[in-house]
This record gives structure tokens, sequence and C-alpha cells, in this order.
């Protein structure tokens, strides 16, 4: 009782510390004539690493302090950022030129040789898009101080559109002394070109996170659309403020203390949507696809038997009830490259749409050897979109026979436990629930968790499978629409028999913010906070 008590009043404590940050901003905003947008974002931020991890409140981190060489507008045609490109007549050498004004926030030009460094500690993260174009690559190198070369060993269709991708690990450009920082380790300061600067002096986990308009940027000419055009800022600071409680972080965005909040709960959508002062709109149409992903390397699921019983066990509806519970925001999806879309298939999915009985997991658990080993999953909740996936999907696995070990924690500690490659015994884990973009999502490649790299720059989870490596080899070298669709059958039938990770349905998030603020970009990364004005 004693712990339970001194958890609670740490979390009370946070609370009054989050809401008195909120008011305090609120007062000084008009006090100075400044103009501060504060805004409560879907997770605490704690890894500041935009190339360490795949966690989305950690690449809108990097949107604020970074910039990138390329971009993508509204109908996802690769647009210049920071530099322009020009192509060899053969394919094999891209060519990228960096515009005028670049500067790092520490006052220094940011030269090719920066880029150069960027581009190959990004190729060595766990994104197996980043990861696939360096496959594809001879070499990179600058030129001269304001000329990147990248040659190819074989023609690449995909080079503009790996290096202009808006998430998952995005190819954000820091200086090279920082870039040299294995991608093993974080980098251990927060310095970029982009259109905001980290103010690591007030940065405090679990209660803010700061950033002033960064007045040397020169944007480009071009309107703002998604990633590409002029990222103008039209207020002096952005405030991210932590809120756990969601009740907590609404009140205040109705009286004013908050301008901004990024995953308000499905169920307090009514109450925003009837005041007159308040906006809640759908930044990200393309919506999001919710999965579970097992780790390949420890008992139990380092049996397919055992990951294929589980997943007999699970289904969409069960998830997305308690995950979403208004229909409106949600619909069950077996394709693991996202419905209505020219990859889209059910293909290998129809227990998770149609539901199976637990007799038949019960009995495909019986036969797999399963000894009765713990399965530890790991449950955040602090996340409003990631509370409910674990709980429901623990009481189906135990309702087929495993032995669950249901492990509460806040979101970021589980970002960071999740690249844990040890046993669950020594800190590791089994199973834990996430979600990604479905413009993410859309083929074998730009699929982070897709792959079969294991431990050799796979992402977590660490699945093997040498046959899903080469469809994913042979998607990418696939000329035509058909060619592509064939392989990106094949790819997702390999992904369900060895159960690569199990799709839970797609869904939208609408966020929510005062309707002073006026410019809110939409796209597939939201939220940003460039080209968005707040009017008093």
């Amino acid at each position: 009782m004693a712990q339970v008590s001194r958890r609670k009043l740490l979390q009370l404590a946070v609370i009054a510390a989050s809401a008195l940050t909120a008011a305090w901003t609120s007062v000084a905003s008009a006090a100075t004539g400044k103009k501060i947008l504060t805004a409560v974002m879907q997770s605490d931020l704690r890894v500041t690493d935009p190339g360490f991890t795949t966690a989305i409140i950690t690449r809108d981190h990097g949107y604020m302090v970074y910039d990138t060489l390329l971009g993508i507008d509204t109908s996802f045609k690769v647009r210049p950022q920071m530099a322009d490109w020009a192509v060899s007549a053969d394919k094999l050498t891209y060519t990228f030129t960096l515009r005028d004004g670049l500067i790092w926030h520490d006052g220094g030009p940011v030269t090719a040789e920066d880029c150069v460094a960027s581009l190959k500690r990004w190729g060595t993260s766990v994104d197996g898009m980043a990861r696939k174009l360096m496959d594809f690559t001879s070499g990179i190198e600058a030129t001269d101080a304001k000329t990147i070369v990248l040659r190819l060993k074989e023609p690449y269709g995909l080079v503009l559109e790996t290096i202009a991708k808006p998430s998952a690990v995005v190819a954000f450009m820091m200086p090279k002394r920082l870039a040299e920082t294995p991608i093993t380790k974080q980098i251990p300061e927060q310095i970029g070109s982009g259109p905001f600067k980290f103010v690591a002096g007030e940065f405090q986990p679990g209660v803010k996170a700061i950033y002033e308009k960064n007045t040397d940027y020169v944007p480009r000419k071009e309107p703002a659309e998604w990633t590409s055009g002029g990222k103008v800022v039209k207020v002096d600071r952005v405030e991210w403020i932590t809120m756990p409680d969601a009740q907590t972080a609404l009140n205040a965005l109705q009286s004013g203390d908050v301008d901004f909040v990024e995953t308000p709960p499905f169920d307090m959508l009514p109450a925003l949507e009837s005041n007159p002062d308040i906006t809640v709109s759908i930044l990200n149409k393309f919506g999001f696809q919710s999965f579970g992903r097992m780790n390949f390397l420890h008992p139990p699921f380092d049996n397919v038997k055992i990951r294929r019983a589980a997943m007999l066990a699970i289904n969409q509806k069960d998830v997305l009830d308690a995950q979403i519970g208004n229909p409106k925001y949600y619909k069950f999806c077996g394709a693991f490259f996202i419905c209505d879309t020219p990859l889209a298939s059910d293909a290998g999915g129809e227990t998770l749409i149609k539901g199976k009985s637990m007799a038949d997991a019960k009995k495909a658990l019986a036969e797999s050897g399963y000894d009765g080993t713990p399965v530890v999953i790991l449950a955040p909740g602090d996340q409003i979109l990631l509370k409910a996936q674990p709980i429901v999907v623990a009481q189906l696995l135990r309702e087929a026979g495993f032995k669950v070990d249901l492990q509460a924690m806040d979101w970021q500690t589980l970002v960071t436990r999740r690249a844990n490659q040890k046993s669950p015994k020594e800190g590791g884990w089994n199973m834990f629930f996430t979600y990604q973009g479905a413009a993410d999502s859309l083929n074998p490649l730009v699929n982070v968790p897709m792959g079969g790299k294991g431990t050799s720059g796979g992402w977590y989870g660490w699945s093997e499978d040498a046959k899903l490596e080469e469809l994913r080899d042979a998607f990418a070298r696939a000329t035509s629409p058909e060619e592509q669709k064939r392989i990106a059958l094949e790819v997702q039938k390999e992904a369900y028999d060895q159960v690569i990770y199990i799709p839970l349905g797609q869904f939208q998030a609408p966020s929510a913010w005062r309707k002073s603020l006026t410019g809110v970009i939409d796209g597939p990364a939201t939220p940003m906070f460039w080209n968005v004005e707040k009017n008093e």
C-alpha cells in the first residue's frame, strides 16, 4: 500500500507541476508580449536523438530542431528543402547542391561534409528503407563545401523518396561532429539548422521541452506543404508541457492555459467539439496502423509455432473497441501495407479480422511445445493510444493458456527498454505494442518492422528471416506496379507465416487546438509548429 501511495503521490505531483507550468506560461506570455505556443504532445520527450529511436515524439522533436535535404508535398512529390538535385543519365549518380543561408544553431555554416556524415549515420539506423538505400550505394562524398555526391552500384528508383521520407527515422542533417556518433549511442547535444532551437537549459524530462524561434533560419520561398516549402516560424517560443492526466490537459485547453493537445481521449471529443473556442481535426488523414511485436530472441516467441498460437488468440475487434471505442475512427484491416492502397491484401490476416475460436488457439498452443514460460508484456500507462492493447492482448493470451507478466511503465521507459536484447529476466521483454503512420507502412521497404535482419540492423524484436530480405530486395528492383504487387503479396504471406508482427487495425486520431491558432499544417508527420500563428 505504501508503494502504491508513493506512486500516486508522484503522479499527482507531476500533474500539479505540469498544470502550474502551463498557467505560468500563459502569464509569462502576457507579461513579455512574446507569442508562446503551449502544446501537450502524445508522449513525454526523453529520447532526443532522432536517429536513435523510431518513437514518434522523438521524430517530432527532430522536425523542430533539424532540417532535411528533401521534403514531400501534399501529393507525395519530392521537393527540394536544404538542397536541389540532379541525376546522371545512367541513373547511378545523384548530385545534391546545398542552398544558401544554411547555418547551424551554434553559428557554423552547414557544409556538404556535415550532410555526408549525417546520411551515413542515418543509413546505419534501424530504418529498413535507409539501410536498403545504403545496400545499393557504392559511396557518398562531399566534392566541395556545398556539393554532395551519392553513387549507386546499380540503378535504384527510390533514392529521392528514401531521403525525403517523412517519418520513422527521418534523414535529418546535423553537424559532422555529432553525426560521427555511433548510431548505438545518443548524440550529446541538440544542434541542428532547423526553424527552432532546442533550449537545453530548460529541458525537464517529464515536465517540459522548450523550443525558441531560430532567428537565423532562412525559409524557402515556396508555401509550406507537409515537410516541404517555407518553414516560417510565427511564434517566439513553443513549449511542450507534459500532462499525463488527460482531463487536466483538456481543462487547460479549454481554459486557455494550453493551446494545443495532440491526442485527446476519444470519449472526450464530444465535449471539445461543442466548445466554440476549440477546433477538433484529424491532421494525419492517412491514419495509423496499430500492431504488436514479439521478441524473436528469447522464449517463448523464439518458437514460430508459439507465435502462431498467440496470433490465433488475438482479434482486432477486441483491441480496437478498447483502444478507440468509436468505429468512426477505426477500421479492421489485415493488410500489412494498408487497406485501400495498391498493395493491400487481407491474405493471412483472416483470423485477426473475423476472429477464431479460442479453442483453435488453445489447440495450437498445446501442440507448440510451450512450457509455461511467462510472456513479459510491456504496458505503457501514459500514452492514450497505447494503453489498451497490452491489457486486452494479455487477457486473450491468458485465455489461450499463456502465462502473462504484464509490466506497467511510462511510454518513454518502454521506448528505452524495447532496445534491450537481454532476456526478460535480465530486463528484456517478450512483447510490446505501438503504431506507425499509414504512410510509413505502404510497402515492404518503408515499413520499418517489416524486416528480417535480426540483430544485424533489424528493428526491435529482431526478426531474422533470409527469405523476407530476399523478397524485399526483389521489391526494390521491381520495375512495374504489377511486379511490385505480386512481390508485396509474397512478403505479406511470409510475414504472416513467421508472425513478423501482428497488425491490429487502422485508426485516425484527432487533435484539438484553440481557434486562436491558425495555419496548422496537416500531413503524415504531424504536428508541425512552423506556419502556425497565435492570435491572442
